[in-house]
Formats: C-alpha cells, sequence, structure tokens
C-alpha cells in the first residue's frame, strides 16, 4: 500500500495529518537546523496511551531523543501528575531541549472504519482507542455516575468523568468517538498547561506538540494530525508558533 493511499484514507476524517515518521523527521530537523541541538540533548516526554500499538508504531528515528520519559496513562491523559512533569526536567542537558509530544489516539483501518484497527497477527480488528470507545458507550448507556471515581479503575473512570462534561456536545456530534477524542485532546492539552506552570525547566527550549495519534492497521503505521506546535525560550518564556514545521 503506497503512502498517498494511505494518506488519503486517514485524510476523510484528518486533512492535515502526516505519517508519524515524517512529523518525527521534521521535528529532528527542526531541532538539527534551527535550535542548532543534537537529538542526544533533546529529552522526549510523551503523553500517550498505553495501548501497546503506540509502542509499536513508534517511529524509529525517535530513539535519537533522550527518553521518552512516560506522562501518559489511558488514552494519553497525563496521570503523572505533578511529580511526574517535575521528574524528568533533572534529566535534560543544561543546553539542550525538551521535546513534550501529548495526545490522545485513534484507530482508522483500511477500510475508513474510525475506531478500529487491525493488529499484528490477529483476525478480526479490534478497537482503538479501547478506553475512548468504552467511555462513550457508558456515557451513551448513561451508566457514568458524576463524581464517581474508583481506585480500582481510577484512569477510566478520570476519562469517563471528562465524557460525562461534555454529554450533550458529543452524543448530538456527526461521529461522537471523534468529538470524544476532540473533547480528551482539549482535557489533555488544558492540563499539560496546568502541570507546565507549575515545573521548573533549566534547559533552553520547550518544543509541545499537541496532536491526535491515529493508528492505522498493522502494515499502515502511523499518522499525526497535529493541533498546536509551540517552542517555549526557558529563559524568556517567549512562545513561538511551529505549526510550520509539521505541514
Amino acid at each position: 500500500m503506497k503512502k498517498r493511499e494511505k494518506l488519503a484514507i486517514v485524510h476523510q476524517h484528518y486533512p492535515n495529518a502526516i505519517s508519524t515518521i515524517d512529523a518525527v523527521n521534521k521535528t529532528i530537523l527542526f531541532v538539527e537546523d534551527v535550535l542548532d541541538l543534537e537529538p542526544g540533548q533533546v529529552m522526549l516526554a510523551d503523553s500517550l496511551c498505553s495501548d501497546d500499538v503506540n509502542s509499536i508504531q513508534y517511529p524509529a528515528r525517535a530513539s535519537e531523543f533522550l527518553g521518552p520519559f512516560k506522562l501518559g496513562g489511558l488514552d494519553g491523559y497525563p496521570f503523572v501528575g505533578l511529580t511526574g512533569m517535575a521528574a524528568f526536567p533533572s534529566h535534560v542537558p543544561d543546553e539542550g531541549a525538551v521535546f513534550i509530544y501529548y495526545g490522545p489516539h485513534i484507530g482508522i483501518s483500511k477500510d475508513g472504519n474510525l475506531g478500529e484497527i487491525h493488529r499484528v497477527g490477529q483476525y478480526k480488528s479490534s478497537g482503538c482507542c479501547g478506553a475512548a470507545r468504552a467511555g462513550l458507550k457508558k456515557l451513551t448507556d448513561g451508566e457514568i455516575v458524576p463524581g464517581q471515581v474508583n481506585d480500582l479503575d481510577y484512569q477510566m473512570n478520570t476519562l469517563e468523568q471528562i465524557l460525562l462534561r461534555y454529554e450533550e456536545r458529543i452524543l448530538n456530534a456527526a461521529i461522537p468517538l471523534k468529538e470524544a477524542t476532540e473533547v480528551i485532546y482539549e482535557a489533555i492539552d488544558k492540563r499539560i498547561e496546568e502541570l507546565l506552570a507549575h515545573t521548573q525547566f533549566h534547559c533552553r527550549y520547550i518544543i509541545l506538540t499537541g496532536a491526535i495519534l491515529i493508528n492505522g492497521d498493522s502494515d499502515m503505521g502511523s499518522f499525526t494530525s497535529t493541533k498546536r506546535s509551540e517552542l517555549i525560550n526557558v529563559a524568556t518564556g517567549e512562545r513561538k508558533n511551529m505549526m510550520f514545521v509539521l505541514e
């Protein structure tokens, strides 16, 4: 299957998506040519779903960065909190940078079906993101109890509460699962900003990239639909839009 054919499928739902391999390559080129740093001077911290497909489809070239430090739990929400966010800055080279890549994920099969993929060695497709799908089903069935968060299923319950706050928006959407993913992205983006505001960094730059990570079938790879990309100068606090890098 050719790259343009894969992109044509993904672009039905996410017109600005590029392959995650291209996203990593473009980021490394920016780090080298614009920031004048080597990838080995950059600590990657990702807030992605713990689903194994994200590790399987992680571009190999991302290993040129330090890390990754894992911030995310189910569907990418940064469950490590203040302690986790405060931990990895001490691992970053003083003259280097932090690259934080975050967001929920969603599957798109070769047939164009949203919310499912064909995984390695399986005969049937399975859900992706399974947590988002499960939360949406409970929302649709009216089974989410406001404020109910159990220690035994803390991460799932937290996602359910996020979805419940936007129940009408999600259930009235043309594609509820896609809208639920957007809602989760917004919650992740907000929480990342809250955590950054309470964290001290001693490196030169912070690169923020927020996106919907799109998983294809096992022979398709993954794609990135970038929603936000910024460069933060740690010394001055100045922020620059970096969306052009990932076009």
